[in-house]
C-alpha cells in the first residue's frame, strides 16, 4: 500500500452515487486519500437532484463530468467499490466491495438525501478501516 491509498467507485453511469461518495470520501479525507470515480456507461451528465442534495452540504458537483472506467484507474486503484454494477465487478486487480444502495435516479429530493447520508455513512466507516483519521466535522 502507498502512503496515500487510493479509492475508485464504480457504478454504471458514474452519475450519481458513485460521484457522490468519491465527493464525500474526498473531503472526508481532506488529501489523505485519493479519490476517483467512474461508470461502465457514463452519463451526458449527473443526476441534478444529485447536484442539489450534495450542494446542501457545501459539495459543488456542477462541473463533475462522468468517465469509463480506464484500466489507468483500475490500477492505480487498492480499492474499487461497486454500486449497483450489474454487468459485474473488475475482477483482476485490487479489492473490491460492493455497497448496495438505491440508485438515486428518479427518486425526490428526500430520498436522495437519504442516499448520500448512507453514502457519508458508509464513507466515515470505510475510512476507520483504512486507518485514515475522521476530521472532527467536515461539514
Amino acid at each position: 500500500m502507498t502512503d496515500v491509498p487510493e479509492v475508485l467507485f464504480v457504478c454504471v453511469h458514474n452519475a450519481g452515487r458513485s460521484q457522490m461518495a468519491a465527493a464525500l470520501l474526498d473531503r472526508r479525507a481532506q488529501g489523505r486519500v485519493v479519490v476517483r470515480s467512474a461508470g461502465s456507461d457514463p452519463a451526458d451528465r449527473l443526476n441534478p437532484a444529485v447536484v442539489a442534495a450534495m450542494a446542501e452540504v457545501g459539495v459543488d458537483l456542477a462541473r463533475v463530468v462522468s468517465r469509463p472506467p480506464s484500466a489507468a484507474l483500475l490500477e492505480a486503484a487498492e480499492l474499487v467499490v461497486v454500486m449497483g454494477y450489474d454487468q459485474g465487478a473488475p475482477t483482476d486487480g485490487p479489492p473490491t466491495e460492493d455497497w448496495w444502495i438505491d440508485d438515486p435516479r428518479g427518486k425526490d429530493a428526500h430520498a436522495v438525501r437519504c442516499i448520500r447520508d448512507a453514502l457519508d455513512r458508509r464513507v466515515q466507516r470505510l475510512l476507520i478501516r483504512m486507518g485514515v483519521a475522521l476530521p472532527t466535522s467536515p461539514r
